[in-house]
């Protein structure tokens, strides 16, 4: 099939506490008014880890006619940055983003019909959305490598840290309690623990580290929300969860994760064991970034076979 047609654009986003105008920046890939099946919207991680690392799945426009909406929350890529805002809990959190996904459907015309997708804290936020606002217009959701609850989270984290090598754990351990977790080489432990652990491709693919570089560029969500610690929630997020809620999600849902993946299964598990109608995928080459690594080809036919089925 010939490549979708790409068009990028801006949605005005009224938020009165921001204290200028903010927009919401877009890109659709396909036709949202010729395709068949609904469109999928696409939640990113961080929380403030702008959308490029999800462009692969903007191929399910050609592979499958399936349109996809790839967008950047406010505070982060290309959307209206707020750097004034770090560390203000009031103003970035869940009910923020549930707001931004609203204005979004309703700025492109889909919010009687859609899909969606939420990768790492973007499942975390569609879950919310799906159990607390039951939106009449949502058909589908997947939820890949994304939280119930921080605190399962932060204990997976740490599971996986445990599971480095002595001598890598005791670097980690000697510069956390001296505080120079900016020194080289701490940070080089971390890189190897993102290389186990959240894309096992080396090096990392463009549109992963187009990523890395715009969240380093301007961190205002990540380090008020999530925080600034690499192996446990300090931000405002910190002790959240979603598990009282997810018998309320009474659509057709998809979970998936990597055996890698720091989404490990413990963090998931409360997905599949609440939300009434559910199955899980497991990808067993890959680690967070399923959709990037080696079974990425794999990852897109499992989500169009999801998204087509007696549609």
């Amino acid at each position: 099939m010939s490549p979708p047609t790409i068009t990028e654009n801006f949605v005005d986003f009224d938020i009165p506490q921001a204290g200028k105008p903010c927009k919401t920046w877009y890109t659709i890939y396909g036709d949202l008014g010729t395709s068949k099946y609904p469109p999928l919207v696409v939640l990113h991680g961080g929380p403030g880890m702008p959308c490029n690392y999800l462009k692969p799945y903007g191929q399910l426009a050609s592979k499958s006619l399936i349109p996809v909406v790839l967008y950047d929350s406010i505070g982060c890529g290309n959307s209206t940055l707020l750097p004034e805002k770090r560390g203000d809990g009031t103003f970035f959190n869940i009910d923020l983003h549930m707001n931004e996904l609203d204005n979004l459907l309703k700025g492109l015309g889909i919010e009687d019909e859609f899909n969606l997708l939420g990768h790492s804290y973007g499942a975390l936020l569609g879950a919310w959305y799906a159990a607390t606002r039951k939106p009449q217009g949502l058909r589908r959701l997947i939820l890949q490598s994304g939280p119930a609850s921080l605190p399962l989270w932060d204990e997976a984290q740490m599971d996986l840290r445990y599971q480095l090598p002595k001598e890598l754990q005791d670097i980690l351990d000697q510069h956390e309690a001296s505080n120079t977790t900016d020194s080289p080489e701490y940070k080089e432990v971390v890189a190897e623990f993102t290389r186990r652990h959240v894309c096992r491709i080396e090096p990392a693919p463009k549109e992963l580290q187009e990523t890395f570089d715009a969240a380093a560029r301007d961190p205002t969500v990540v380090l008020t929300m999530y925080g600034d610690h690499e192996f446990e929630t300090n931000g405002t997020l910190r002790g959240w969860s979603s598990i009282n809620e997810l018998d309320k999600i009474n659509i057709p849902t998809l979970i998936m994760n990597g055996r890698y993946d720091t989404a490990q299964d413990k963090v998931m598990k409360p997905f599949f064991d609440r939300i009434p109608r559910v199955r899980w995928i497991q990808f067993s080459e890959s680690s967070h970034t399923a959709h990037l690594e080696i079974e990425r080809e794999r990852v897109m036919e499992v989500v169009i076979e999801f998204l087509t089925e007696d549609v």
